[in-house]
C-alpha cells in the first residue's frame, strides 16, 4: 500500500492520499511530500523510489532488504536512515522487530517497511491532526520518528524490572526450572536489545556530530533527546542482562547447594548401613560350620554389635560436624 501526505505551505494544510499526489507535489515546488511504503509489491517499490524519486540506488537496496542493520548514509539526493523497531502487538520483552527505512531529502520524506509501524502510524495521526508539525521539515518528522522508535524500546525494559524482582524472590522462595527458563529467556532479548539499541547509538552520535545538509543543525536538542534516549535504553538492557545472569547464577549455585544436602544424606545413610548389610551378609549364608548360629546368644550378640557400630558412627558423624 502506497499513502501520502502532502503539505501545503500557502493553506498551512495537509491532504491525504494515494501515489496520485506525488504528481501534484512535482508540480509545485513549495510542497512537501510524505510517502509512506506499507508491505508494497517490491518491483513496484523500486520504481517508485529508483525511477520516481531518483533516490540512490544503494540506499534503495539496502532499504528492500528484508533484514539489515540500523545505519545511517549521506547521499547526494538525500540522507539514508535504517531503524529497528519493535513489532505492533509487542508489549513486552517477548518483542518482535521490523525493519524501518527513511529517506529524508529537501522535500521529501520517505518511509518504508513491510508490516505495521505503530511508530509510523502515530506520526501520521499527530500530522493530520496538527499539519504545522510537517512545516519544520522532512529532517524533523524524521527525528520525531526516531525518537517514538527509541521511546518504545525504554518502555519494554522498564515493564520488565518488576518481573526481575518477582523472579528473584521466587529463586529463594520456590525454585523450579520454570524461572530457570524464563530467565534465560529474558537474558537472551536482553542481548537482542542491547545489540540494536548500540546500532541506533551509533546512528544518534553520527547525527548528532555530522548531521549532513539534509538534517538542520536547529535539530540538535530533539537528536540529543533521541541520543540520551537510546543511552538509557543500552545502560537499562545491560543492567538487566547482567541481572538475569546473576539471577541464573544464583538459581544454579542454590540448585547445586540443595543437591550437595541430598547427597550428603544418602552418604550418610550409606556409610551406616554398609557394615550392617556386611554383617548381615556374614551371617546370612546359613553353612553348617557356623558357631555362632548355634549360640544361643548369638543373634542378640550380631544386634548388640551392629548398634554399637551405629552409635560409634553417629558419635563420630556429629563430632565432625557432618551432621
Amino acid at each position: 500500500m502506497v499513502r501520502t501526505l502532502i503539505y501545503d505551505p500557502s493553506t498551512h494544510s495537509v491532504t491525504a492520499g494515494d501515489a496520485v499526489q506525488i504528481g501534484r507535489w512535482f508540480a509545485d515546488p513549495d510542497m512537501q511530500l510524505w510517502v509512506d511504503l506499507d508491505d508494497e509489491p517490491e518491483d513496484a517499490e523500486r520504481v517508485l523510489l529508483l525511477e520516481t524519486f531518483n533516490l540512490h540506488p544503494l540506499a534503495v537496496q539496502d532499504a528492500l532488504r528484508d533484514r539489515h542493520p540500523p545505519k545511517v548514509e549521506e547521499f547526494d539526493d538525500a540522507t539514508f536512515i535504517l531503524l529497528r523497531g519493535l513489532s505492533a502487538d509487542t508489549e513486552n520483552i517477548d518483542f518482535g522487530v521490523l525493519q524501518i527505512a527513511l529517506f529524508v531529502g529537501d522535500r521529501l520524506f520517505v518511509t518504508r517497511r513491510r508490516k505495521q509501524s505503530v511508530s509510523i502510524d502515530w506520526l501520521w495521526q499527530q500530522v493530520i491532526d496538527n499539519p504545522e508539525l510537517m512545516s519544520a521539515g522532512c529532517d524533523a518528522l524524521a527525528i520525531r520518528l526516531a525518537n517514538r522508535v527509541v521511546r518504545r524500546f525504554v518502555n519494554v525494559l522498564l515493564a520488565l524490572e518488576p518481573r526481575l524482582d518477582e523472579l528473584e524472590t521466587e529463586i529463594f522462595e520456590r525454585p523450579r526450572d520454570a524461572v530457570l527458563s524464563e530467565l534465560t529467556r529474558y537474558k537472551s532479548r536482553l542481548k537482542q536489545l542491547r545489540r540494536i539499541a548500540n546500532y541506533h547509538l551509533q546512528i544518534a552520535a553520527h547525527l548528532r556530530s555530522h548531521p549532513g545538509k539534509f538534517i538542520s543543525q536547529d535539530l540538535e536538542h530533539e537528536i540529543i533527546d533521541v541520543y540520551e534516549h537510546l543511552e538509557r535504553s543500552l545502560s537499562l538492557a545491560e543492567l538487566y542482562y547482567e541481572l538475569a545472569d546473576d539471577l541464573i547464577n544464583s538459581y544454579i549455585a542454590l540448585s547445586s547447594h540443595n543437591l550437595n544436602g541430598i547427597m550428603r544424606v544418602l552418604t550418610i545413610f550409606t556409610v551406616i548401613f554398609v557394615p550392617l548389610t556386611f554383617l548381615a551378609g556374614i551371617y546370612g549364608m546359613n553353612f553348617d560350620n557356623m558357631p555362632e548360629l548355634h549360640t544361643g546368644i548369638g543373634y542378640f550378640v550380631v544386634l548388640s554389635i551392629m548398634v554399637i557400630i551405629v552409635a560409634c558412627q553417629l558419635a563420630f558423624l556429629k563430632y565432625k560436624k557432618w551432621l
